[in-house]
C-alpha cells in the first residue's frame, strides 16, 4: 500500500450507536492505526425523516468512551470539512447536476402512491423489487407536462442494462453482480438531499478514503457504487464487508437478545478496555486461542486478512467474563474510583453522598474479586452504608437452628467484642473462631448468624473484614437488632 490510508467511520443519527455498528468504527479505527492512516468521522445525517434527537451527541460519546479518537471530524475538524453531511448540500446538488448533464441520470416524477402500487404489483407477481424506470425515457413533452403540473423530481441513477459489475473484496475476494439485477436507485429526493449512494460516494473522493470497511449488509449495494464511481470518473477506493454479528440463537442481534446500544454496557458498569477487547473479537482473530489482548496488542497485531467471511456471535456471558476478569487486574484504587459513579447513583437516597473514596477503597478488597461489572457493586456494597438493616428475623435462623441458642449466641458474641482490644479482622478471627464451640455451634452456622446479624444477608463478602470496615460499633448496634427482632 504505497498510497496513505484514510479510512471513515460515517455513521447515522437515525438512533443510538449499537454494538454491530460500533465494531464497524473499531475495525476502521484498528487498521489506519496499525498502518499509520487517518481515522475520519463523517456524520451522515441526510435522512431527516429518521434523525433522533441526542443520537449524533451519543455517536461521539460512544467512541470517546472506548477511546476511539478521530483525526478529522466534528469537534476535531481538518482539510476536508465539513464533516457533516447536511453542510455539504451544495457538493450533491452539483454532482446530480452533472449526472444529468452527461446523460447518466434522469429526473423521475412518480409519486410515492404510484410506487407504492408499482411495488404491491411486484410483490403480487413474485417478481423482485425495483424502480421499473418508467420517466427512464420521457419525452420533452411528458417531461414539460409533468414539471408544469408542480411534481418535484427525484434524480435517478442510469443502471447499464446488460453486462455484470465485478470487484474485489478485501475479505470476500472477486464478486460479481449482473447489471440486470440492479434498478435505478434515487440519488437526490425530492426535498433536495442526497440519498447514502450519491452522498457517501462523493464525500469518499472528496475525503480522498481510500479503504471502505463496512457492515455485509452494503455488499449488495457496492456494484451500484461502483457504477456510480464509473460514471462520475472517479477512482474507487477498497472495500472490505465484515462480518455480522448475530444473537446466540443466530438471528441478528436485536434488543430481544439483551442490551444492543454501547452506552447501555456502560450503564451497566463494562469496562471501555473490555468492551474493545470484546467487541475486535466479533468477526476477527490473533490466532486461535488468544482471548485477552491490550489495544496496544490488538493496534500491533490488526490486519485484514484476519477478519472471518463468517459472521460472529454475541455471547454476553463471555463478555461478563471478559468484563470480570478486566476488573480483577485493576488496582483497588482504580477499582474504587470507577464504582464511585454506580454507588453515587445506585445507593438507596438516606445514604450521605458525597460517597467517601477512603471508605470505598476500603470496601473495594472486599469485593473486587466477586464483581463482574461495576453496576453490582451497588449491591455488594449497599450495606456497608445503611444504619438500618431491613430483613425478617427468620433469616437468622438457618437449618434448624433454635430461636434461643441463636440468642445466646448473638449476646455471647456482643458481649467478646465489646471488650475485644483491638478491632480488626485477625482479631476478630481469633476471638469468634473457638468461640463457635463455646455456644455450642459449629464454626459455618455460627458466622452464618454473624453475617446475617451485620450484613442482613446470607451471602456477603468474608465475615471478619467485613466486621472491620463496618467498625466495632456498627457491628454491636446490628447484632442489639437483630436480637431485638429474636426477642419479639
Amino acid at each position: 500500500m504505497t498510497a496513505p490510508i484514510r479510512v471513515r467511520y460515517a455513521p447515522s443519527p437515525t438512533g443510538y450507536p449499537h454494538v454491530g455498528n460500533i465494531r464497524t468504527a473499531i475495525f476502521n479505527w484498528l487498521f489506519a492505526r496499525h498502518q499509520g492512516g487517518s481515522f475520519i468521522l463523517r456524520l451522515e445525517d441526510t435522512d431527516l425523516a429518521r434523525t433522533v434527537e441526542g443520537a449524533a451527541e451519543a455517536i461521539l460519546e460512544s467512541l470517546l468512551w472506548l477511546g476511539l479518537d478521530w483525526d478529522e471530524g466534528p469537534e476535531v475538524g481538518g482539510a476536508f470539512g465539513p464533516y457533516i453531511q447536511s453542510q455539504r448540500l451544495p457538493l450533491y446538488h452539483e454532482t446530480a447536476g452533472r449526472l444529468l448533464r452527461q446523460g447518466a441520470a434522469y429526473l423521475c416524477y412518480c409519486s410515492p402512491e404510484r410506487l407504492d402500487q408499482m411495488r404491491a404489483e411486484q410483490a403480487r407477481r413474485k417478481q423482485p423489487p425495483g424502480y421499473d424506470r418508467r420517466c427512464r425515457e420521457l419525452s420533452p413533452d411528458e417531461r414539460k407536462a409533468l414539471e408544469s403540473s408542480g411534481v418535484k423530481p427525484v434524480v435517478r441513477f442510469k443502471i447499464p442494462l446488460e453486462g455484470q459489475t465485478t470487484f474485489t473484496d478485501i475479505i470476500r475476494g472477486e464478486v460479481t453482480f449482473q447489471n440486470s439485477t440492479l434498478d435505478d436507485f434515487v440519488l437526490l429526493k425530492s426535498d433536495g438531499y442526497p440519498t447514502y449512494h450519491l452522498a457517501n460516494i462523493v464525500d469518499d473522493h472528496e475525503m480522498q478514503v481510500s479503504d471502505v470497511l463496512r457492515a455485509e449488509e452494503w455488499l449488495s449495494s457496492t456494484p451500484r457504487h461502483l457504477l456510480l464511481y464509473a460514471a462520475m470518473g472517479y477512482e474507487p477506493p477498497r472495500f472490505a464487508h465484515l462480518p455480522m454479528i448475530l444473537g446466540p440463537d443466530r438471528s441478528k442481534l436485536s434488543k430481544r437478545h439483551g442490551a444492543t446500544a454501547l452506552l447501555e454496557f456502560r450503564e451497566q458498569g463494562y469496562l471501555p478496555e473490555a468492551m474493545l477487547n470484546f467487541l475486535t473479537l466479533l468477526g476477527w482473530s490473533l490466532d486461535d486461542h488468544t482471548e485477552l489482548m491490550s489495544r496496544e496488542e490488538i493496534v500491533s497485531n490488526f490486519s485484514l486478512e484476519r477478519v472471518s467471511q463468517t459472521a460472529a456471535i454475541f455471547n454476553h456471558q463471555k463478555l461478563e467474563w471478559m468484563n470480570g476478569v478486566y476488573i480483577r487486574h485493576l488496582s483497588p484504587d482504580e477499582f474504587t474510583r470507577r464504582m464511585l459513579p454506580f454507588l453515587e447513583k445506585g445507593l438507596p437516597p438516606e445514604v450521605t453522598r458525597p460517597v467517601p473514596f477512603e471508605y470505598a477503597r476500603r470496601l473495594a478488597p472486599l469485593i473486587q474479586e466477586r464483581t463482574k461489572t461495576l453496576a453490582e457493586t451497588v449491591a455488594l456494597t449497599d450495606f456497608f452504608f445503611v444504619e438500618q438493616l431491613q430483613y425478617e428475623a427468620s433469616l437468622l435462623l438457618d437449618k434448624g437452628l433454635s430461636r434461643e441458642m441463636a440468642i445466646q449466641a448473638l449476646k455471647t458474641a456482643r458481649e467478646r467484642i465489646e471488650t475485644l482490644d483491638q478491632f480488626d479482622s485477625a482479631s476478630l478471627e481469633g476471638l469468634l473462631r473457638p468461640l463457635a464451640t463455646g455456644v455450642g455451634m459449629n464454626a459455618s452456622g455460627f458466622f452464618g448468624l454473624l453475617r446475617v446479624a451485620v450484613t442482613g444477608r446470607k451471602a456477603a463478602p468474608p465475615l471478619f473484614q467485613t466486621m472491620e470496615a463496618l467498625g466495632r460499633q456498627r457491628c454491636l448496634d446490628r447484632m442489639e437488632m437483630a436480637l431485638a427482632g429474636l426477642q419479639r
